[in-house]
C-alpha cells in the first residue's frame, strides 16, 4: 500500500483500539453487510457467495491484486493468443462430495458465458475439456482472459447446481465453507467444509444477514449481535470507537463515487456542461464533512495504485463557480427571475437518483444539490434502490445517477472499462455518450502484450475520460468495518472479493 493509501486508510479509523472482550458465546462468526443476496445464481448474486467464501473461481488474487491460483494451478495462452489452457487443480471436492473435474468446470463456465456478464466481453469460441485442463478458444485474443475469471460470475459449480435448462437450483461449490441455509434475499448460514482442498479454517460456521440500514449495522456491531459490520457511516464510526468490544478497520479500495450522466439531456450533451457541474463540486468538503477522509477527494476517475489508469500530475480539486457560470452561458444558459438557469425557457431542472445502500450516498446527493443550486441548477435528489439506476439507464429516463463504482471486480479495470464507456454505455458508466478515440484505444488494449503499449493505451484512455467526463468523479471510497475484537487474522481485501473468513481465529 502506498503512503497515500495508508494515510487515508489511518484517517477514517480514527485510531480505534483493540480491548478485551467477554468470551464469545460460540465459535460462529456473524457478518452483517448491505447487500442482499438477490439470487442463488453466482451471475447475480456471486459477490456475496464469494466474500463468504462459498463457492471459488479458477484464478484468484491476493490482496495486492495480483493474479494468483484458484481451482485453476496454473495457465497459458498460445503465441498467437487464441487458445488458453486452465490446467484444473486436482482432489477438489464440491459441497456434495462429488469431484471437480475438468469436464464440470467447461459445464460451469459453458453456462456462465450463456448469460451478459464480463466473461462474455472476451470473443469466446468454445470452451471445452482437454485432459485434466480446459481448453477456452478465442476468436480474438484477449491478453486479460485470466483477469475476467476472477469475477464472481465464473464461479465454478457442481453438474447437481443447475437444472436441465441450466438454472442454478442449488449452490453447490467448492469453498472452504457450504451453506446450510439460505432465505432469500436476507440471510444465509455455512458451516466448515471437511474436504476442502486448501487449508482448514479455523471458524467453524459463518453467517451473513443482509442490512441495507447502516444504522442497523453499527448497533449490531456495539450490541454484538454481528462480529464483522461493513459499510460505516461517519457518524456510527464515531459511535463504534467508544465501544470497548470492537475494533475499526479502514482500508482504501478502488471505487470511486461518480455522478453518471445521461449525456441525451440538452443539459449534460456537451463537455462544457458537464465540466461546469464538475466545477462547482466542493470535492474537499464532501471528502472532510461526509468521507471523514480529506485525501478522498477525487481530481480523476481512477485512484492511485491503479497503474497508468491512474494520471499522475493533476491538480488538486477546487471548486469554481465563477468558471462553472461561464461555461454554462457559452452554452446559453442565463439565469432566470428566481435564479434558476433556462435555455430557450426550460429551466434547468433535474433530478439525481441514488440509494442508501451505501450510507454516504444520500448525504453526498444532498450536499451536491445545494452546491449546484448555487451555481443555478434545480435538482430533486431520488433516493430508491440501488436497482433504479441500471433500471432507469435501461429506459432511458435517468437524468443523473449517484454511486460508488468498483474498478477492481476484476484486477485489470479494462474489464470495467470496457463494460461501462463501450459504444452503448453501461448500466454503471456513460449513458448516451461514446467516444471513438477511446474506442481505438480499448480495442487495442485487448490484445496488447507489450507493456510499454498497453500502459500508453491505459493512460490515453484515462485522459479521454478525464477531459470528456462521461461520468463526474467526486470522491475515492474507503472501505470501513467494525469486527469483534476477539477475533485475529481479520483484513479489509481492498478487492472486495473475499472476507477472508478462513484465516480468522478466536483469540483467548
Amino acid at each position: 500500500m502506498t503512503n497515500h493509501w495508508r494515510n487515508l486508510a489511518m484517517a477514517a479509523l480514527g485510531g480505534a483500539l483493540l480491548f478485551p472482550i467477554n468470551v464469545h458465546a460460540d465459535d460462529r462468526v456473524d457478518v452483517v453487510a448491505p447487500w442482499e443476496i438477490n439470487s442463488l445464481d453466482p451471475v447475480q448474486a456471486g459477490h456475496v457467495y464469494g466474500r463468504m467464501q462459498i463457492a471459488e473461481t479458477l484464478v484468484d488474487t491476493d490482496l495486492q491484486g495480483n493474479l494468483v491460483p484458484g481451482l485453476a494451478t496454473d495457465w497459458q495462452s498460445s503465441d498467437d493468443g487464441l487458445s488458453w489452457r486452465f490446467n484444473v487443480r486436482p482432489e477438489v471436492r464440491f459441497h456434495d462430495g462429488s469431484r471437480m473435474t475438468a469436464e464440470s468446470v467447461a459445464q460451469s463456465l459453458n453456462r456462465t458465458l450463456a448469460n451478459p456478464g464480463v466473461l462474455s466481453q472476451a470473443d469466446i469460441d468454445s470452451i471445452e475439456a482437454d485432459g485434466d485442463a480446459i481448453r477456452i478458444m478465442l476468436n480474438a485474443p484477449y491478453s486479460a482472459l485470466p483477469a475476467l475469471l476472477t469475477h464472481y460470475s465464473t464461479q465454478i459449480l457442481a453438474p447437481a447446481s443447475y437444472t436441465e435448462d441450466g438454472k442454478v437450483q442449488e449452490l453447490i461449490a467448492t469453498g472452504p465453507f457450504r451453506i446450510v441455509s439460505l432465505n432469500t434475499p436476507q440471510r444465509l448460514e455455512a458451516e466448515r467444509f471437511d474436504e476442502y482442498w486448501g487449508e482448514a479454517p479455523a471458524i467453524t460456521a459463518t453467517s451473513y444477514l443482509a442490512a441495507p440500514r447502516g444504522e442497523t449495522r453499527a448497533l449490531m456491531a456495539q450490541s454484538g449481535d454481528a462480529d464483522i459490520a461493513f459499510t460505516l457511516d461517519a457518524a456510527s464510526q464515531a459511535r463504534l470507537r467508544m465501544t470497548p468490544s470492537v475494533a475499526l478497520h479502514a482500508e482504501p479500495i478502488p471505487r470511486t463515487v461518480t455522478v453518471k450522466l445521461n449525456a441525451a439531456r440538452e443539459a449534460f450533451d456537451s463537455v462544457e456542461e458537464r465540466r461546469a457541474l464538475s466545477l462547482a463540486i466542493d470535492r474537499q468538503g464532501i471528502a472532510r464533512g461526509v468521507m471523514r477522509v480529506e485525501d478522498a477527494a477525487a481530481n480523476q476517475l481512477m485512484p492511485a495504485g491503479m497503474g497508468a489508469w491512474h494520471l499522475e500530475g493533476l491538480a488538486a480539486p477546487e471548486k469554481n463557480l465563477e468558471k462553472a457560470r461561464r461555461l454554462l452561458e457559452s452554452q446559453g444558459w442565463t439565469p432566470g427571475e428566481d435564479g434558476i438557469l433556462q435555455q430557450d425557457g426550460q429551466p434547468f431542472s433535474v433530478t439525481l437518483t441514488t440509494f442508501a445502500d451505501r450510507p454516504e450516498l444520500p448525504v453526498i446527493a444532498t450536499a451536491l444539490q445545494d452546491q449546484w443550486r448555487q451555481l443555478g441548477i434545480d435538482v430533486a435528489v431520488n433516493v430508491g434502490n440501488s436497482s433504479e439506476i441500471p433500471s432507469s439507464h435501461n429506459d432511458g429516463s435517468l437524468d443523473m445517477g449517484l454511486l460508488a463504482r468498483n474498478f477492481g471486480l476484476v484486477p485489470d479495470p479494462l474489464a470495467i472499462v470496457r463494460q461501462d464507456f463501450g459504444p452503448q454505455g453501461g448500466d454503471w458508466g456513460a449513458m448516451n455518450w461514446s467516444s471513438d478515440a477511446l474506442n481505438s484505444a480499448v480495442g487495442e488494449l485487448i490484445s496488447a502484450t507489450d507493456e510499454g503499449r498497453k500502459a500508453a493505451l491505459e493512460k490515453q484512455t484515462a485522459e479521454i475520460l478525464h477531459e470528456q467526463m462521461p461520468v463526474i468523479p467526486v470522491a475515492w471510497y474507503v472501505q470501513t468495518a467494525s469486527v469483534n475484537a476477539r477475533l485475529g487474522g481479520f483484513a479489509i481485501d481492498p478487492f472486495e472479493r473475499s472476507y477472508r473468513l478462513s484465516d480468522l481465529h478466536w483469540e483467548e
